[in-house]
């Protein structure tokens, strides 16, 4: 976030001390559970977060950056540990944006675009992709910080 001017650095930081704070929020034990490597879901959410954010400031593009900042840090807020053997983890890359839906609906009263960026972030695994431009910021960013998760130790 160093690149970032200091207002949108606040902005940032604002935003995901209200998430945290909010009286439901389970934001943190998002740290209980792995996503990529050794690399915890609230991590992964964070970097998401922080990436999705800085193409949107960089390339100048007209979004709503609260909802933007929102969106991807809940967009994994399925709180369970999708590394267990069972049957259901095995479809975990198609069906979690259901769960963190559900499950960040529970916590925090979502807008529309918060709830399009959450529902499509895996597409094309969801078949449906996002309606709004924060959708795409979402999935794009998602998918540089899984691959760097995934495999930058290995490329060390």
């Amino acid at each position: 976030m160093k690149t970032l001017p200091k207002e949108k650095q606040k902005l940032f930081r604002d935003v995901l001390k209200r998430v945290r704070e909010n009286p439901n929020s389970r934001f943190d034990l998002m740290d209980n559970f792995m996503q990529h490597g050794d690399t915890t879901v609230r991590t992964h959410c964070l970097h998401v977060a922080q990436t999705a954010f800085y193409l949107a400031v960089k390339l100048r593009l007209k979004v709503d950056e609260e909802a933007l900042i929102r969106g991807a840090l809940l967009h994994d807020y399925f709180l369970y540990d999708w590394h267990e053997l069972s049957l259901a983890n095995t479809i975990h890359g198609y069906t979690h944006p259901g769960f963190a839906l559900r499950e960040a609906s529970k916590d925090f009263d979502l807008t529309e675009t918060e709830k399009d960026m959450i529902i499509h972030h895996m597409f094309p695994l969801t078949l449906v992709p996002p309606f709004t431009p924060e959708g795409w910021l979402l999935l794009i960013a998602d998918k540089i910080c899984a691959l760097g998760e995934t495999i930058g130790d290995r490329i060390k």
